[in-house]
């Protein structure tokens, strides 16, 4: 199996493309829409490995559009700018959101075409008791050679009723807080340059030692 790093943005990108096409509905109805959409785009993604080497813009543009109308990419975003959102301009989010997006594109396209044909086992789905609106997904990813490595998944429903993806932990590394925290050290090293660091977003993403994050939540 690829590495962690390859891993966790591989399963990353596959239950994104997941998250937008489930709809409202009990835990039962929450699985089985995960578990039957997963099952397709894994499927997908197999077939259209040659998609990548041939054009590779061709291959951003057809992620993008699966993605684009499922996935909050602002919400994601606002989270991983955190505190320093306040100090940015509209145009700015604006600008980190597509920086944001584009970056795990560029910087993990590859990890999903090269990798060894994989499975995703969806095994529980469960509507938090305090808020309705959020709900957690456990999956497991099963490589060639048999190794597991957990998931989990988070989601929220929004407006429409429509449950999207809001964080994913992998193999006890959370997302969401590493590009935030990330995010922060950056903030940090560039002495509050907003815009530099959005500037450098792709590098910084690159850069990311997800492996230190094992086990944070």
């Amino acid at each position: 199996m690829f590495g962690l790093k390859q891993r966790i943005f591989t399963v990353f990108a596959v239950l994104t493309l997941v998250a937008g096409q489930v709809w409202a509905g009990g835990e039962d109805d929450l699985k089985r829409f995960v578990d039957e959409n997963t099952q397709k785009l894994v499927q997908k993604l197999h077939a259209e490995k040659g998609l990548y080497e041939e054009d590779p813009e061709a291959f951003y543009t057809s992620m993008e559009e699966a993605l684009t109308d499922f996935v909050d990419f602002r919400r994601i975003a606002a989270r991983v700018m955190g505190r320093y959102a306040r100090q940015t301009s509209r145009a700015q989010r604006d600008e980190f959101v597509v920086k944001f997006k584009r970056s795990l594109f560029d910087s993990y396209a590859k990890a999903l075409v090269t990798a060894d044909n994989f499975e995703i086992d969806v095994l529980e789905a469960v509507i938090m008791p305090e808020n309705e609106n959020r709900a957690s997904v456990q999956l497991v990813v099963v490589s060639a050679a048999g190794n597991r490595y957990p998931v989990t998944y988070s989601m929220y429903k929004n407006a429409e009723g429509r449950w999207l993806m809001e964080n994913v932990i992998v193999e006890g590394v959370n997302i969401g807080l590493a590009f935030r925290d990330r995010f922060a050290q950056e903030m940090e090293e560039n002495r509050g340059q907003v815009q530099v660091v959005i500037d450098g977003w792709s590098d910084s993403v690159k850069n990311l030692n997800l492996e230190e994050d094992v086990n944070r939540s």
